[in-house]
């Protein structure tokens, strides 16, 4: 076929929609359970420590699943990832829906986590090839922006059918939708504009064969460069805490000491998701104008930290005040998606899958970490409390696990001004297209 035009721009879209509604499930189901806590607590007789654990074993897939996502999706193609997560996902959240005890709940959470982790990886991988490179960066935000649309039904909309119908026959649903989209990425979405006869964005790339010797030699490569393992360690102190509070623990917190409903406690942790991928779309389309990625992730970092410390540790807060507090850390988190171009840009081109790999798994380990640490703390602090057969803790309680969330928004703070600024350019470009800028050579001798 003749390739000489770029795809059409609803296909392009169609293509990035049709994993971005995959990604969205996976945001769906990461943050579920914030409204399902007394229910999964008291149908599976856990405390917060066993909650958390449970919520945990999607972050551990998850995080488990991001270099190898990377590393296939450079070498196998980013179709076939989204296709099998898909239909992995909707297994796992059939066993979850049907678990009559907590082991088997937790493996389809396990299921679950590794199945939708490939989303977005693949999405960007798709990205580079379906769009102008230009884009970049606002894709990452909207992608994250369509995720974030999938934690905002798992708050008011999803208390509303839990109440009505009960968590387990939402759950079925949710696998039913799962399998349809698996269908669709399947019959439409392509690797390439060139397998539909059209020219892709993307340079042309030597064929590639996957092998472990590659996998080894890959990951050796992209640690090579500095900003690889710091840039990971930011989206780790800005990721964590938002999935981690929004996701589990800030619905109890709210209800239980600032005496706001269910729903309405649901609302202000949907905020804070909704806040997060509205600063990742702005900050992204700020970062692509001004040509800069470090100075824009390091205001955020620093905002999200000094917002956090009155969100957690100010008892008695006017709700308007906390409210404001909670759309600043929103917005100032939302920095962490300028990771993935940031990074991008740091190493060669044909690393950009694995190296994407790489830092989402960096980000996702802050939850990973922190939701069973906090649940762990809870429950070491718990004055034995319960009301229904759940437990409640005091605020002192919380106040101990929530010092972890402080800790790695310093940590983000810390670590974004040892990285090396790429000045939106990519590494490998050719020297006409950069000057004017600081080398991208960030850590390594030229080979």
């Amino acid at each position: 076929m003749d390739q000489k035009n770029h795809p059409p721009a609803a296909l392009a879209w169609l293509v990035w929609g049709l994993g971005a509604a995959f990604y969205f499930t996976g945001f769906y189901h990461r943050v579920a359970p914030a409204v399902m806590t007394d229910s999964l607590m008291a149908d599976f007789h856990i405390g917060a420590a066993g909650l958390g654990n449970f919520t945990a074993f999607y972050f551990y897939s998850y995080f488990l699943m991001q270099v190898p996502t990377g590393i296939i999706a450079d070498y196998w193609g980013p179709r076939k990832l989204l296709a099998a997560g898909a239909l992995v996902a909707a297994a796992g959240t059939l066993l979850f829906a049907s678990a009559t005890s907590i082991v088997p709940a937790n493996i389809g959470r396990l299921l679950i986590g590794g199945a939708v982790g490939v989303a977005y990886v693949a999405i960007l991988r798709l990205s580079t090839r379906w769009f102008e490179p230009r884009f970049y960066a606002t894709l990452g935000g909207l992608t994250l922006f369509c995720g974030v649309g999938g934690a905002v039904s798992a708050g008011v909309p999803l208390h509303f059918l839990v109440s009505r119908f009960g968590w387990r026959p939402v759950m079925f649903v949710a696998a039913a939708v799962l399998l349809l989209i698996g269908a669709a990425i399947w019959l439409i979405i392509r690797d390439d504009p060139a397998d539909r006869g059209y020219r892709s964005f993307a340079p042309p790339e030597p064929e590639a064969f996957f092998s472990l010797t590659t996998l080894r030699n890959d990951l050796a490569t992209v640690f090579r460069y500095r900003n690889t393992w710091i840039l990971s360690l930011v989206g780790c102190g800005l990721t964590g805490p938002v999935l981690t509070f929004a996701g589990l623990w800030g619905v109890p917190f709210f209800t239980t000491h600032y005496g706001i409903p269910v729903a309405a406690s649901s609302a202000i942790t949907s905020t804070l998701l909704i806040c997060y991928a509205a600063g990742a779309i702005l900050l992204g389309i700020l970062s692509d104008r001004i040509g800069l990625r470090k100075p824009v992730m390091f205001a955020g970092s620093v905002v999200a930290l000094l917002c956090w410390i009155p969100v957690l540790f100010f008892p008695g807060l006017p709700i308007w005040l906390l409210v404001f507090m909670v759309i600043l850390v929103g917005l100032a988190c939302g920095s962490v998606t300028l990771g993935f171009a940031f990074v991008k840009e740091s190493v060669p081109s044909r690393f950009a899958g694995t190296v994407s790999g790489v830092y989402n798994m960096g980000s996702i380990l802050g939850a990973m970490i922190l939701q069973p640490a906090i649940g762990w703390l809870l429950d070491l602090s718990w004055r034995g409390t319960t009301a229904g057969g759940v437990r409640i803790y005091a605020l002192d309680a919380y106040r101990s696990g929530f010092v972890l969330i402080i800790a790695f928004s310093l940590l983000s703070a810390l670590a974004i001004g040892f990285t090396a600024e790429t000045h939106c350019r990519q590494e490998g470009a050719p020297d006409e297209n950069r000057a004017g800028h600081r080398s991208l050579d960030v850590c390594k001798k030229r080979d």
